[in-house]
């Protein structure tokens, strides 16, 4: 588990790309740089990162499920993902 600190960043970046992200594909077809310059920096969809739902693992994400491959596993063998079993053959 994450701590909560670095998902409270992610969340705040991810609002942040949200609130600019008209404003910065504005500047950017003008081709005003100086003014994006002064955009925050964390408003910029660049330093976002994939983290699990549940855990806040940065690291081995799945993005059809949004959760690490650690908790896909065990959501899995429990049967709690629609759709996915475990592999026999």
């Amino acid at each position: 588990m994450s701590k909560i600190s670095i998902i409270a960043r992610q969340l705040k970046r991810e609002k942040l790309v949200a609130k600019y992200a008209e404003k910065r594909a504005k500047l950017k077809a003008e081709g005003n740089y100086d003014e994006l310059d002064k955009l925050p920096r964390n408003a910029s969809p660049v330093r976002l990162r994939n983290r699990c739902k549940l855990t806040g693992r940065p690291r081995a994400y799945i993005r059809h499920f949004g959760v690490s491959r650690l908790k896909f596993r065990e959501l899995a063998s429990f049967g709690k993902i629609p759709g996915v079993r475990k592999a026999s053959w």
